[in-house]
């Protein structure tokens, strides 16, 4: 009912997205730390997620942890996961009753895995299409390839919801979005990378870290960053895509 893409950007950043014939996909199937990822799908088992991300975080290898899981767990044929570790080395499941189209494709730098889906090529192309995207910014690449998939054919069922993860070398995440009930979730989520643009992503900049407890102690250079960059928006003759409403 489900495809998502697992990938790690050039700076190191682990993104994860996903997208769905299900309400509030991205809520269920994202587990991603700093270093490691996992997506849980099909019937999904959380703890494939949570389990999963803590034991690789600790050094384990993503193939052994997997294997683990699937030994384990009495549901594996109805389970689909696929996972990243720490060394960057991929594994994938998919049980032999998952809906059909049913499959996963591991390349070097990223993995995709999808059930219910039209046909293997809404995973080819969404390889294919990140494979293609080393121009785009990480966010936008992951979108992209997710799109491609899209037009393949996607989730045989329709869509409905869709959500992405991105950590950049910290515990918490660095970009979190969600459409979790939405006529057309992927470009929903393109609109509101649009918006974290316009703000969010200048506002990050100065959040705390694990390196730098109190972040930047002032707005100084924030809000010239997003004046700058609201000027450039108007200059190119692009309207704000938010939704947002000021009170009078």
């Amino acid at each position: 009912m489900t495809y998502s893409l697992i990938a790690r950007d050039s700076d190191g950043s682990i993104g994860l997205i996903v997208a769905s014939k299900f309400f509030a996909c991205g809520a269920v199937v994202p587990f991603v730390s700093d270093t490691v990822a996992v997506a849980s799908q099909a019937f999904c088992n959380p703890v494939w997620g949570t389990e999963g991300l803590s034991r690789m975080m600790a050094g384990e290898a993503a193939q052994d942890v997997l294997d683990d899981l699937v030994a384990r767990d009495a549901g594996r044929a109805i389970r689909q996961a696929h996972m990243m570790d720490v060394q960057g080395r991929f594994a994938a499941h998919t049980g032999a009753d998952c809906v059909d189209w049913a499959g996963h494709l591991i390349a070097a730098d990223h993995c995709v895995a999808g059930n219910m889906l039209a046909g293997p090529r809404v995973i080819e192309a969404t390889s294919e299409a990140y494979a293609q995207g080393a121009d785009l910014p990480f966010a936008a690449r992951l979108i992209a390839a997710m799109q491609a998939g899209e037009a393949a054919g996607g989730d045989k069922r329709g869509r409905q919801a869709a959500g992405l993860v991105i950590h950049r070398s910290q515990r918490h995440a660095w970009l979190d979005l969600r459409a979790d009930d939405h006529a057309d979730p992927l470009a929903e989520l393109e609109r509101l990378w649009d918006v974290a643009q316009e703000r969010y992503v200048h506002f990050a900049k100065g959040m705390p870290t694990a390196e730098r407890f109190s972040g930047l102690p002032t707005r100084d250079g924030i809000d010239a960053d997003i004046a700058e960059a609201e000027a450039r928006r108007k200059a190119e003759g692009r309207p704000s895509r938010s939704n947002a409403v000021e009170l009078e």
